[in-house]
């Protein structure tokens, strides 16, 4: 039987959809209809279980599957043991403070004493503890904001990535206790076989996400002005230059950063750049 990578990913929710999404940019096919707790790819030697996020940590500890997908701040709450291997740079949120819009807010010593509503209370204690607070800390799952409308809290600690659940119940968001984005984990102890897949994997996902914040640009120029537009893009070495049908001109062909790109647009053009287009990477190894 062939050796397989198991992947633990959240079955539904923003996380589950920007995982599966990350898996298939990878070029890694599996069906995975609805209802359905585990599925395996097609063309890559690996089987996806689609889990509880608070349980993900636990199963990979536990070894029942290889690695996982979480949020950062699902795996130092819940304190696994499991390793860290690589932060995946996208469901990015953060654990908040939250007072009744009311409230007027004076600094994080007014929380002392208070009574807070939280589903982290591991990353919270963590957090007073590094302030000299002490507060009565309620831990609760689900509908943490509505706790200070019903008289069980004073405050809130929750995540936040818009910050409109917030504010629709009527509370305002005070102070950033911890950043959180997508983190792949990994139990200890792979073995040699588990280890080189997951070595193939993660070059996988580092060639889309390399690709994800760079675009491919081709422009025209006289060749006079070649010099000049080539420090402007150094790309990933410097740029490819092809002569074109009109004698004294060429196309210049390289790979930019998409924010230097909009940072140097107008220095482009003035050293005499033309038909500019900017093209989406799909997969980007250096």
């Amino acid at each position: 039987m062939q050796t397989q990578l198991r992947i633990a990913v959240q079955k539904s929710g923003r996380l589950s959809d920007d995982s599966i999404q990350l898996i298939r940019e990878c070029g890694i096919k599996f069906y995975n209809g609805a209802g359905k707790l585990k599925t395996e790819a097609t063309n890559f030697p690996a089987e996806l279980l689609f889990l509880r996020d608070d349980d993900i940590p636990r199963y990979v500890e536990d070894g029942v599957a290889d690695i996982g997908i979480i949020g950062e701040n699902v795996f130092v709450e819940t304190q696994s043991q499991a390793d860290l291997v690589k932060r995946l740079g996208f469901s990015k949120c953060r654990l908040s403070l939250a007072l009744p819009k009311a409230v007027d807010y004076q600094g994080v010593q007014q929380f002392d004493g208070m009574r807070i509503a939280t589903s982290y209370p591991n990353l919270l204690n963590k957090y007073f503890a590094g302030k000299g607070i002490k507060a009565d800390i309620h831990e609760i799952s689900g509908s943490v904001e509505i706790a200070p409308s019903i008289g069980l809290a004073d405050a809130v600690c929750d995540i936040v990535s818009s910050g409109s659940t917030l504010l629709s119940n009527g509370l305002k968001e005070v102070e950033t206790i911890f950043e959180s984005e997508a983190v792949m984990i990994a139990r200890k102890e792979l073995g040699p076989l588990k280890e080189a897949i997951l070595k193939k994997l993660l070059f996988r996902i580092e060639s889309v996400q390399k690709a994800k914040g760079n675009r491919y640009i081709l422009l025209n120029a006289p060749n006079t002005a070649i010099a000049k537009i080539t420090n402007l893009l150094p790309g990933i070495k410097s740029p490819t230059i092809l002569p074109l049908a009109e004698e004294g001109w060429s196309s210049l062909h390289s790979v930019i950063g998409e924010d230097e790109f909009w940072d140097i647009i107008e220095s482009l053009k003035e050293a005499g750049a033309q038909g500019i287009l900017v093209v989406p990477i799909e997969k980007m190894i250096a």
